[in-house]
């Protein structure tokens, strides 16, 4: 009697084998959410990618003082310092990567994940700096991201960040 994987490699099964790759590149959208993750992000645009967008929003300035209006657009840009609309760029995602700094302002995450949650689209945050940053520094970041991402990740490494958007298929 033949083992299954034997069976499995006959000619009589490969009929049943599809010849074609079995998943397509993400539509991600990489968004640094401050000044230190825009360098970063930047750097990371240069590789070649499939299907990846990379944006900046650390000119996000947060909730306006009271009795000023709030303004949606302005603060998201494409790395040629285009503005770009928050919601168009959801709404052709498949995955939004926001990446912070440990230590830095991330509250453009809020509006970001608030987008994201509306549209259905995954989000992950990837926090920089975790090996030389303080426990209280981490905590206050993922305390802040943690409601905005399905998925975060603190990396030490800026490579990190290229590897796992490798496997993201982005």
């Amino acid at each position: 009697m033949q083992s299954e994987s034997a069976r499995m490699s006959s000619a009589a099964e490969a009929k049943f084998r599809i010849d074609a790759p079995n998943s397509q590149a993400r539509a991600v959208k990489v968004i640094a959410l401050d000044a230190p993750s825009e360098r970063i992000v930047k750097d990371l645009a240069a590789s070649p990618w499939q299907r990846a967008t990379f944006l900046t929003a650390s000119a996000f300035s947060g909730a306006p003082q009271q009795g000023e209006r709030f303004s949606m657009g302005g603060w998201l840009n494409d790395l040629a310092g285009r503005t770009k609309n928050l919601v168009e760029e959801v709404e052709t995602a498949d995955l939004v990567v926001m990446v912070a700094t440990a230590g830095e302002n991330a509250a453009a995450a809020s509006l970001i994940g608030e987008a994201c949650s509306v549209k259905h689209v995954m989000t992950t945050a990837l926090i920089l700096g975790g090996a030389g940053s303080s426990d209280e520094t981490l905590s206050k970041m993922l305390s802040a991201l943690r409601p905005h991402a399905m998925m975060l990740v603190i990396s030490s490494a800026d490579e990190y960040i290229k590897d796992m958007l490798t496997a993201l298929r982005a």
